[in-house]
């Protein structure tokens, strides 16, 4: 693996390019300069502009995410051959029966409801809706029933991991919510689906919303805020996704720019996850930002 030009520039002593780092995991040495004090089991950080890998923090032990597997939900939809976002989806008692039994996050869809995949990809994102999710999957995946479109939306999101070198990555569930135990990821390969579904313009637009009001056809409307504290907090942030879990415990995809650069980085497992994000790109933008002030939501919001 290539070290950074910032790690050397930094004064990252010891650090073996080339064969040998490319033979293992990626591993920082003590003495590599690096933002100090990040709390998260996992973190990575990477330069999107350039593709560079800047730093990382047990980046690349396999754990649960939780619902930042919404991301690539997102990602899978959006890259569907043939998708029409403005497609309209009705909604089924099931998704909201989903939501009740796991006891997930909601966008709280209505049944019989009619929205677009277009619409729904705020209900995923914002609100961190699992019956946003199911929807999704459900309205993308391929089969006769329920339950196979939503098994070939799955298959559809592992074979994109694979795609995008995610080599760390398994999904058993289309929002996070794991019933075999098998939905896990790295902070690289978390890091390197964020940068990738900014790639969406479609995404990009609504990751980066603090709210949003969508109507259905009926004209219900549904009013959805980002769970992502750190939007709208940190100057430059523009997403990506939030989740926690008890396994996973609280996790963040995030990314932000500053000029014509921008970066990208992943925390898994960390009860302090946006100081530790302001810690990342206070020390990947070469700056140190003032206390970070985070943007509260509305009583009976979704927390995520």
């Amino acid at each position: 693996m290539r070290v950074s030009k910032r790690a050397r520039r930094l004064g990252a002593a010891g650090v073996v390019a080339g064969a040998v780092l490319a033979a293992g995991p990626f591993v920082v040495p003590a003495q590599a300069a690096g933002p100090s004090g990040v709390k998260a089991k996992g973190a990575f950080l990477l330069d999107s502009s350039s593709g560079e890998e800047m730093w990382g923090k047990g980046a690349d032990t396999k754990r649960q995410m939780a619902s930042t597997t919404k991301v690539m939900t997102a990602a899978v939809v959006v890259s569907t051959k043939g998708i029409d976002l403005d497609r309209k989806v009705t909604v089924k008692q099931a998704y909201r029966d989903y939501v009740a039994k796991w006891g997930g996050s909601t966008a709280d869809l209505r049944t019989g409801d009619k929205l677009s995949l277009r619409q729904l990809l705020y209900g995923l994102l914002l609100p961190s809706g699992c019956d946003a999710a199911y929807a999704l999957a459900d309205a993308v995946g391929t089969g006769s029933t329920t339950s196979a479109r939503t098994s070939s939306f799955i298959a559809k999101m592992n074979a994109k991991a694979r795609q995008l070198g995610m080599k760390n990555t398994e999904f058993d569930s289309f929002d996070g919510i794991s019933k075999k135990g098998k939905n896990y990821s790295t902070a690289r390969d978390m890091a390197k689906l964020g940068k990738y579904s900014l790639g969406s313009t479609n995404i990009r637009k609504v990751a980066k919303s603090t709210s949003t009001k969508q109507k259905a056809t009926n004209g219900r409307t549904y009013t959805w805020y980002n769970t992502n504290q750190l939007l709208g907090s940190y100057k430059g942030v523009i997403g990506i996704k939030t989740g926690t879990g008890t396994k996973a415990g609280p996790c963040l995809v995030f990314a932000a720019t500053k000029g014509d650069r921008s970066v990208v980085g992943a925390i898994l497992n960390s009860g302090e996850r946006y100081p530790d994000a302001k810690k990342m790109l206070d020390w990947a933008f070469e700056q140190k930002t003032a206390k970070l002030d985070l943007r509260q939501l509305p009583k009976g919001a979704e927390r995520d």
